[in-house]
């Protein structure tokens, strides 16, 4: 019968019977519009016009606080609001005043209500904005965002909340006297902005990602605005504490990147550092790098190391850097004081009690405050053994999990506190109070955190502290690849890759290792944005964006992997070639290369029987050797026992001097004996971990040619001083780069990318 009276209910607002019954489908909704429909007909009895009720079902769908909504009603049944954008300004204003009484005065001014205004007042203000904004309108003419002239009419807000048709009516009027009839040019699409554009390259200039970011980053709130978020939950002391927030930080923008120590950095690291230092630096704020070292048996200093250098690697300077370690005390103090509040107690469940779906409820959960108190005290003092007692915090998070831990016994050393303390603070506990000791404004996390948004609310708020705002982004990751700790732990210890900065991986120290610059590693992030979806890439979209900067600070050297000997028999005399750094653009300077004799070509490069198409070395068939101004023709094959190609016997003639040949290729001459890794995809599969896809487990889907040693290739001697990380582009070969396990007269290179994005990968 309820349901029946509901639908009568929602139809006679005005809904349409298909639209009634959807909308019991949603019982937030429903009931939100049910007792407003019920509170108007108080006052204006059973019939309610259309408007009326158009009014009362965006109300009940767009307010997030039920507190309100008596309040609002009140002023849709008296007729005080009645325009959408009076309703709009009303929920606006009840949002960003959380906290009661409501000022009625100050609320009815914002949304307009009682004001009259008078056709002569519209045109008024209708003709000074035009004005304000003419010589703009007249070189943008019908691409000006009209949106502009109607905010700024100059009455108090009381054309926008009261005559929004009659003064967009105007403006259309003004705007077509002002302008005359669209032209053509005027219809014409507006071009989209491209890749490129957004991120600063048509101008020369390197954007970081959140300089050029928008989408999410624009729903964020403003400094000391917390309580303008959806969610956010508010307590009688909120305003106050914010107050005291901005004292502190003047309004300032605070983000952190707060990793754990425990393991080395991967892509999806680099969007997170990206994001939290970038949206910092756009809006001239600071960010922490803090170092979540509440587990001290997973913890190694070179974790530490090497996550500071790979953040200065990507060009980000924390403001500062902190560890969680730096705030024990203090944690200490907070989880006494919610002891004495009520809010936590000592549980002796052991840690496989806890585990699965539905775990039992904790039988010590109702202990007197004092019994947990000794309790906790006993803990720090070292008087339970590791999982005998855990201090846990009375809440329920949203997926379910009951009474998340606080604090638990560990008796491994610490590598800053050293023994000091035996009990360590748990994430759940640590994460929002160490953001809240530094004031952070914006704490950016992936979207696996969600669950935990009610335990960071709930527990700044149980100890009436300052409460940031956690904002949820989808996390980055790659298709052809793990980046679990575990699982390349395991890769490691069955030899499959070298270690953590194996140029395979997707670790940031791999891929600096491998040759990766920062800079395409940011600007791929760039490009892949931030967004709530979690987002899975192809490869070859990073190695694109590889190749973008390579391109344009990579020097060109040349190098031949499988060489085949060729002796120049009418060499004239031996020559130092002037070979361009950079062939499409001299300017960037030259180096010298040996030209003799005796040079060295790929083997590929030369076919005693070419098959049609063919263009390089053959019988009758010339090529040209890069920058010498030479070509080269074949004389005669020297062979081995066996019968296979040993050395080629070629003349040589000017370029200039007879037919241009059909193609040139690169050669090396007196060159560096060194040694290549040519790398390819780890993982055959796109997802090695979906057992759909993989069913022995990933440790079965290596890809046993993902790495190739060429010991002895040939490089010219332009690269003899290269240091590790140096980066050259190998004629026709690709992109390499100087690996650390280089010795002086014996170089190795990574090869980066090739040239050209292999066709034959999806």
């Amino acid at each position: 019968m309820a349901t029946v009276d509901a639908l009568s209910l929602f139809t006679g607002l005005g809904l349409s019977e298909h639209k009634a019954r959807e909308t019991l489908k949603n019982t937030a909704l429903s009931t939100q519009l049910r007792e407003a429909a019920t509170q108007v007909r108080q006052t204006l009895g059973s019939t309610i016009d259309k408007a009326t009720g158009t009014l009362l079902y965006g109300l009940a769908s767009r307010l997030k606080d039920p507190r309100r909504l008596s309040f609002l009603v009140s002023y849709i049944a008296n007729k005080k609001i009645h325009t959408e954008t009076q309703l709009s300004a009303a929920l606006e204003y009840v949002r960003s005043h959380p906290l009661d009484p409501i000022d009625t005065v100050d609320f009815e001014q914002e949304c307009g209500v009682g004001i009259v205004v008078t056709p002569e007042q519209i045109e008024e203000a209708v003709e000074a904005a035009i004005n304000r904004h003419q010589s703009q309108l007249l070189v943008e003419r019908y691409r000006f965002n009209m949106g502009l002239l109607m905010g700024e009419q100059g009455l108090g807000g009381s054309l926008k909340e009261n005559t929004p048709v009659p003064c967009l009516t105007l403006f259309s009027a003004q705007v077509l006297h002002l302008l005359g009839p669209k032209t053509e040019t005027d219809l014409e699409k507006k071009p989209k902005v491209g890749l490129n554009m957004v991120l600063g390259e048509a101008a020369g200039q390197t954007v970081s990602l959140m300089e050029q970011l928008r989408g999410e980053a624009l729903k964020f709130h403003k400094p000391g605005e917390n309580y303008k978020t959806p969610g956010y939950v508010t307590t009688p002391h909120t305003m106050d504490l914010l107050k005291q927030h901005l004292e502190i930080t003047g309004g300032q923008v605070r983000t952190r990147f707060p990793p754990e120590p425990n393991g080395i950095l991967h892509i999806g690291h680099a969007k997170a550092i990206n994001f939290n230092f970038g949206y910092a630096k756009a809006n001239n704020g600071i960010c922490f790098l803090r170092f979540d070292d509440t587990n001290p048996e997973k913890e190694e200093a070179k974790f530490f190391t090497a996550i500071c250098d790979m953040v200065a690697w990507l060009g980000y300077t924390p403001y500062k850097v902190t560890y969680a370690s730096d705030y024990f005390d203090q944690l200490y103090a907070w989880a006494v004081e919610l002891i004495h509040r009520g809010q936590a107690y000592v549980c002796h469940q052991r840690g496989e009690e806890l585990k699965g779906h539905n775990p039992p409820p904790s039988p010590w959960r109702d202990r007197p405050i004092e019994e947990s108190l000794l309790l906790f005290e006993a803990m720090r003092k070292g008087k339970f053994a590791e999982g005998e007692a855990t201090l846990r915090m009375k809440l329920v998070m949203e997926d379910g999990k009951m009474d998340p831990v606080a604090y638990r016994v560990k008796y491994t050393p610490h590598h800053r506190t050293g023994d000091t303390w035996c009990i360590y603070p748990t994430y759940d506990y640590t994460h929002c109070l160490c953001d809240s000791i530094e004031h952070i404004t914006h704490s950016l996390c992936t979207k696996e955190f969600q669950a935990r948004r009610s335990s960071y609310f709930w527990l700044c708020n149980a100890l009436d502290v300052y409460c940031p705002v956690q904002w949820e982004y989808g996390r980055l990751n790659l298709h052809y690849a793990v980046v679990s700790k575990r699982k390349i732990l395991q890769l490691v210890a069955t030899g499959a890759v070298r270690d953590w900065d194996d140029p395979r991986l997707f670790t940031l120290t791999a891929l600096r290792r491998r040759g990766f610059p920062s800079e395409a590693i940011n600007n791929f992030c760039a490009r892949v944005g931030v967004t709530v979806a979690q987002t899975t890439m192809e490869p070859h979209l990073l190695e694109a964006c590889v190749r973008d900067v390579l391109n344009d600070t990579a020097p060109r050297a040349m190098a031949v992997l499988e060489s085949l000997q060729v002796i120049i028999t009418n060499f004239p005399a031996s020559l130092d070639i002037q070979v361009p750094n950079f062939p499409a653009d001299e300017t960037k300077g030259f180096h010298q290369v040996p030209f003799g004799p005796i040079v060295f070509i790929e083997r590929t490069d030369f076919k005693e029987e070419p098959e049609p198409g063919y263009k390089r070395l053959a019988w009758g068939q010339p090529v040209g050797l890069r920058h010498t101004g030479y070509v080269i023709e074949l004389q005669h094959v020297v062979k081995g026992p066996s019968g296979s190609v040993e050395s080629l016997e070629v003349t040589c003639r000017r370029a200039d001097a007879g037919e241009k040949p059909k193609a040139f290729i690169h050669w090396v001459s007196q060159p560096l004996t060194c040694e290549i890794r040519l790398y390819e995809r780890l993982f055959q599969h796109k997802n090695p971990e979906d057992p759909a896809e993989v069913p022995g487990g990933f440790l079965s889907d290596l890809n046993l040619e993902s790495l190739q040693v060429v010991e002895a290739a040939l490089v010219d001697c332009s690269v003899a001083l290269a240091k590790p990380f140096d980066k050259f582009q190998f004629e026709r070969l690709g992109y390499f780069s100087v690996d650390p396990d280089s010795r002086q007269g014996q170089l190795v290179f990574n090869r980066t990318v090739t040239l050209k994005e292999d066709p034959g990968k999806v």
